[in-house]
This record gives C-alpha cells, sequence and structure tokens, in this order.
C-alpha cells in the first residue's frame, strides 16, 4: 500500500471539518505513515557507492555515508554485522552494501540499515591493499633486519591453519617423511569473518606459552591455508593478523595460498614459503640425507683418522731405528753402580767400627758403681735443701692465716647482722626490694621487716608509719620471746616515727 492509499484510507476514517477539504495529521502519525511505507517498499536494497565519513560507536555500531555524484545515503550497520565484516571499512574505499531502507522521525531523515558489506570489485580491493601495504611498510615491519633466522632442527612446530582442511595433512606427511617431529595445531578459521581474529589469536596464543610448560612452546611457527580468490584470502591481509606476525618472537614461516597469491603477512614473517607443503620443507631437513652426510662425515674422518696413524707409526718406527740399543744406553751405567757398590761396602764397614768404639767409650762412664755414687751426692744436697725450706714455709703460712683473720674480723665489723643486733630492723617490700625511706612508700604498701632474731610482715600507714601484722605460719614471723611471751603488741617491734626534716634511714652497709 502506497502512502497515498494510507492517507486516503486515514482521511475516510476521519470526519470532515467545516472549511476544509483534507483530515488533520500528528507529526508522529505522519512520520509513522511515511516509515511504514519506506519500510515495506523497499524491504530490500542494494546499493554501491563511495564510503564517506566512517564512525565506530562505543557500542560497537557503524556509521557511515554511501556516497555518489549527486547523493548521500545516511547508513547504520549493527554491532553483529559490523563484527563480520571481513574488511575495515575506510573512507574512500568503494563499496556494496545490502540491506533495507527506513526512517528516523526525530529529524525527519531517511537511512539505510546494512546488513552486509563488500568492497565493490577487485580493483577496490587490490587499492585497499597497496595502500595498507605502503602504511605497514612505512612504519618499517617488513624490513629484512627484523627477520628472525629458522632453526635448523626444530623440536616443536606450531601450525595455525584449519584443522579439517587438506593442508594440514599436507603437512603433517611431509614432516613425518622429512624428520618426524612433535607438531602442535591451533585450530583456527583461515576463510570468513572470524579468520583474522582466530589466526591471531593462535599466533600470539603460542608465543604466550611459557617454554617447559605444560604444552611445550613452539621452536617454529607456520600460519597454512590452501589457495583462493583475494576476497578468499583477505583475512590474511588484516592489520592486525600483520602486526601479531610482526610482534611474533618465535620464527614465522607464512604458507598462504599457492605461489602465485601474495598476501602481506608474506611481507612481514621471516620465511615465505610458496605452498603448506614447501614450509614443512623449509622448518625440517630430511632425515635419510642428514643421516646420509653424518655416514659420509664419519667414513671420511675414520679413513683420516687411519692415515694419519699409519702416517705416525712410520715416523715413529724410523725415529726407533736411529736410536742406540738399551743394553749400549745402560752399560756404563751398570758399570758405574758396581763400582760404587764396591766402594761403599767397606766404608760402611769402617763407619760401623768407628760408631761401635765411640759408643763403647760413652758406655765405660756409666757404670752402676759411679751411678749410685752420684746419686747420693744429690740426695744430700736434696735434704739440705728440704731443711732449709720447711721453715720458711711455715714463716709464710702463719702471716697468711693472720691477715686472713684480721679480714674477718673487718668483715664481720661491717656485717649488717651486727647492725640489726644492735636494735635496728631491715625494712624490705613484698618483691624483697630494700626501702631505703617513708617517702618511697604508700599506705597499704606490703613490707617485710628483718631483725637479729627472725622477720615480721607490716603494712605502711598514714604517715609513714609501719603496722605490723600477724605472720601467717612458722616461728620465724613471731617476735623474740614466742607466743607465750604474752600479748603480741608487748613484744612488737618498735618503729621509729619519721621526724619532719630527719634524713631517711640509709644504707645499713
Amino acid at each position: 500500500m502506497s502512502i497515498v492509499e494510507r492517507m486516503d484510507e486515514f482521511s475516510e476514517s476521519q470526519p470532515e471539518q467545516p472549511g476544509s477539504n483534507s483530515p488533520e495529521m500528528t507529526v508522529s502519525e505522519l512520520a509513522g505513515a511515511l516509515k511504514r511505507t519506506v519500510e515495506e517498499n523497499y524491504a530490500f536494497v542494494r546499493v554501491r557507492g563511495e564510503l564517506g565519513r566512517v564512525v565506530l560507536a562505543k557500542s560497537g555500531h557503524l556509521y557511515f555515508d554511501i556516497k555518489d555524484e549527486g547523493a548521500t545515503l545516511n547508513t547504520i550497520m549493527w554491532k553483529g554485522s559490523a563484527a563480520k565484516l571481513p574488511f575495515k571499512p575506510e573512507e574512500g574505499l568503494e563499496v556494496v552494501a545490502e540491506g533495507r531502507l527506513s526512517t528516523y522521525p526525530g529529524r525527519s531523515n531517511y537511512q539505510m540499515i546494512a546488513e552486509r558489506m563488500r568492497p565493490a570489485g577487485v580493483g577496490a580491493l587490490m587499492q585497499l591493499l597497496e595502500e595498507r601495504k605502503k602504511k605497514l611498510a612505512a612504519e618499517g615491519l617488513f624490513a629484512m633486519e627484523r627477520k628472525k633466522p629458522i632453526p635448523f632442527l626444530p623440536a616443536v612446530i606450531g601450525v595455525v591453519t584449519s584443522p579439517t582442511g587438506a593442508v594440514i595433512r599436507d603437512i603433517l606427511h611431509r614432516v613425518r617423511d622429512r624428520f618426524p617431529v612433535r607438531v602442535i595445531i591451533w585450530p583456527a578459521l583461515v576463510q570468513g569473518e572470524r579468520a583474522a581474529a582466530e589466526v591471531e589469536a593462535g599466533i600470539r596464543g603460542f608465543n604466550a606459552l611459557a617454554p617447559g610448560g605444560a604444552i611445550p612452546r613452539p621452536d617454529v611457527i607456520i600460519v597454512a591455508r590452501g589457495g583462493g580468490s583475494i576476497e578468499d584470502l583477505w583475512p590474511f591481509n588484516e592489520e592486525r593478523v600483520v602486526r601479531a606476525v610482526a610482534d611474533s618472537v618465535i620464527p614465522l614461516i607464512s604458507a598462504v595460498g599457492h605461489e602465485t597469491d601474495t598476501t602481506l603477512i608474506d611481507f612481514v614473517s621471516d620465511r615465505r614459503a610458496p605452498t603448506p607443503t614447501g614450509a614443512a620443507e623449509m622448518a625440517l631437513p630430511v632425515r635419510t640425507e642428514l643421516m646420509a652426510q653424518v655416514e659420509m662425515l664419519g667414513g671420511r674422518m675414520t679413513r683420516r683418522l687411519t692415515g694419519t696413524l699409519e702416517k705416525r707409526k712410520l715416523q715413529l718406527q724410523s725415529a726407533a731405528g736411529r736410536l742406540p740399543k738399551a743394553d749400549a744406553l745402560l752399560a756404563k751405567a751398570r758399570q758405574r753402580l758396581d763400582v760404587a757398590s764396591q766402594r761403599f761396602g767397606g766404608s760402611l764397614s769402617r763407619m760401623i767400627a768407628r760408631k761401635r768404639a765411640r759408643f763403647d767409650q760413652a758406655g765405660g762412664g756409666l757404670r752402676p758403681a759411679a751411678l749410685r755414687r752420684e746419686i747420693a751426692g744429690k740426695r744430700g744436697e736434696v735434704v739440705r735443701v728440704a731443711a732449709r725450706l720447711q721453715p720458711a714455709m711455715e714463716r709464710r703460712l702463719r702471716r697468711l692465716r693472720e691477715a686472713l683473720t684480721g679480714q674477718a674480723r673487718v668483715l664481720n665489723s661491717v656485717s649488717y647482722e651486727r647492725v640489726l643486733a644492735r636494735g635496728f630492723a631491715l625494712v624490705t617490700r613484698g618483691d624483697g626490694g630494700l626501702v631505703r625511706s617513708a617517702g618511697a612508700l604508700a599506705d597499704g604498701d606490703a613490707l617485710r621487716l628483718k631483725f637479729a632474731d627472725g622477720e615480721r610482715d607490716a603494712v605502711a600507714g598514714a604517715r609513714g608509719v609501719v603496722k605490723p601484722v600477724s605472720s601467717p605460719g612458722g616461728d620465724a614471723g613471731q617476735a623474740p620471746g614466742g607466743p607465750e611471751s604474752g600479748p603480741e603488741e608487748k613484744h612488737r617491734p618498735r618503729i621509729r616515727k619519721r621526724v619532719r626534716g630527719e634524713d631517711d634511714q640509709g644504707n645499713l652497709f
């Protein structure tokens, strides 16, 4: 139904107003009618044009313009559709967009809701590829000095590719033929909207593996897929994939497409293989060829060593022929030894005779009678010395005994126990600390009074008065005379009151 038919239907349902032959509509009613008309009549459109303003909102929605020489079409691509784009929309790129038309009543304009979009033809893709190539080359990502050498014999190979395609089967078959090593596959789509993200994740994932971990870190990475059109190979031209290859610490071999196919990761990778099978050949030597080479080198080494030994043997035999015989070399030495032996025998006999004579001469002076006379003479001398030493020792001991007695008397005279015997008392706290002044006490402090004949407990009272208390047990706490001597007050020790201005008790020592 067209907008005119909808307006006629609306006019029939509205009563005619005096002085007017057309119905009245609100702005919202008119906008709604226009929106329904546009969406029903343009539910699917395909538009070709050049991208103008391109804005990716934080929400993930993509806002852009499609324009030509005479008009501009506002276009929206929602987040889900924008995430599936196999290329990055850029201003100036010619595209073909598919979707539907709608209106935006808030601004009284119409717009396109795009669901799919692709570059308009191979020429546009090649232009975009060339511009991106120049940009990345200007950053130095394709420089030769950045490229890393491929290890001669890697223990582990990491492959980023589809696990179900023929590519991985070709790589595994060639690895088994050349040099069987461990191959780890990182599954990834190699075509479509999500291919670039999964290939990037595979490259960065292999680099993130820790050496010596549960999953071994590859020594070399192969990124591979079979041939196809430029649209099929486009994920390997994405900037995110190229930068992941550039950031790879592990050496990387690109094997995308056939020999005539070229993608951007071929320029940034460390080696470029014409085919996936060629990548396996670059990564590994041929085991049988290595074995043959080792065997050949071993044979050459054996022959060289054998020839050297034979040559040295002939040289040794020639030198030995020019040497004199062993008997001739030792004849003079043997003769000198015989002469020396004869001389040594006579000299040894004479030396023994001289030593025996000296020994007999020395032993003659050691007769027992002479030894006893000498001991008797020494004994008399010892007795005389001992007779003189005895009185001296006694005088020395007497002087030391008298000095010790004098020191004991002095020590006894300054003993605090003699002071206690004269009627004084030693005041200590409950913890054994000495009390030197009444000012150091507070009311209620527990005290211990030591007299010459015993000890009593006491409590400090007001004005420094010490109040004795009964001992909890034992005779040591009773006053002299025992409990039979009368009331406790009768035998209580006299405590001298502290007079104002008077010095404290002081040190009894």
